[in-house]
């Protein structure tokens, strides 16, 4: 039977929860206000997953060029290319500036 080459395809390992990490985060990672021109890590969280960036994106550094709702609209470049993603606080961590400042 062909298997499917669906939008979660080939994601088990990466959108997987160890049993410590079951369940929600904390509140500081929810609450954290990014600005424009903000660095952030986009780090899947496989509990919001309505609001989680496709795998591809998974680690992949990015800067926050917009405010869209309770979302961040992000620039990455992934190969030659810049691309715009939206995501959720959830799937964000802070990341320091490229050049050593934070």
């Amino acid at each position: 039977m062909r298997h499917s080459h669906g939008y979660r395809n080939r994601s088990r390992k990466v959108f997987r929860h160890t049993p410590r990490t079951r369940g929600y985060g904390g509140l500081s990672r929810l609450m954290y206000e990014y600005k424009v021109g903000d660095y952030v890590i986009i780090d899947v969280n496989p509990t919001f997953i309505e609001t989680a960036p496709h795998r591809r994106y998974q680690g992949k550094v990015g800067k926050v060029i917009e405010r869209r709702g309770r979302a961040y609209v992000l620039e990455v470049r992934v190969g030659g290319k810049i691309k715009k993603i939206v995501a959720t606080p959830e799937h964000l961590v802070p990341a320091a500036q490229p050049g050593g400042a934070t």
